[in-house]
């Protein structure tokens, strides 16, 4: 069988049954390449993925996602909120084309969902693959979120 979606994202909102509370909800943001829509068991999986599912039952989960064929595009989306080529990542990580959308890297109006949220008093914290910008002295990655 085909795979129709190469790209899944699970956003959790942990502990946050009422969203009309005071206490600000835990994040949890996980983005898994090369994964099926219905791979994890929340999602109708036929593998036990038990972790995942007690995160999700407890929390949001989207149930459609337009990713962008690769992994980067897909990612910088995903963190900015945008379209890949509005967050520079037109295609993938690399050398500035010239063109408009594929900077290779996060533009400076693409402000990632960790800047955000750090300016809202939350700690912010990656693990894994960032891969949406290139190592170098411009790298906007998690060490300044």
């Amino acid at each position: 069988m085909s795979r129709f979606i190469s790209f899944a994202v699970i956003f959790i909102l942990a502990s946050c049954n009422d969203l009309t509370t005071t206490e600000r909800p835990n994040i949890i943001l996980i983005l898994t390449d090369d994964l099926g829509y219905s791979d994890l068991g929340c999602y109708g999986s036929e593998i036990s993925t038990p972790n995942l599912d007690r995160l999700a039952e407890n929390g949001i989960r989207f149930t459609e996602f337009y990713n962008s064929a690769r992994c980067c595009p897909s990612r910088a989306s995903v963190l900015t909120g945008l379209y890949p080529h509005q967050a520079g990542i037109g295609s993938f990580v690399g050398p500035d084309r010239g063109v408009h959308g594929y900077t290779g890297s996060l533009t400076p109006n693409a402000v990632t969902i960790a800047e955000v949220l750090k300016e809202a008093g939350y700690r912010t914290f990656g693990v894994g693959k960032w891969h949406v910008n290139m190592p170098g002295p411009t790298d906007r990655g998690l060490g300044e979120c």
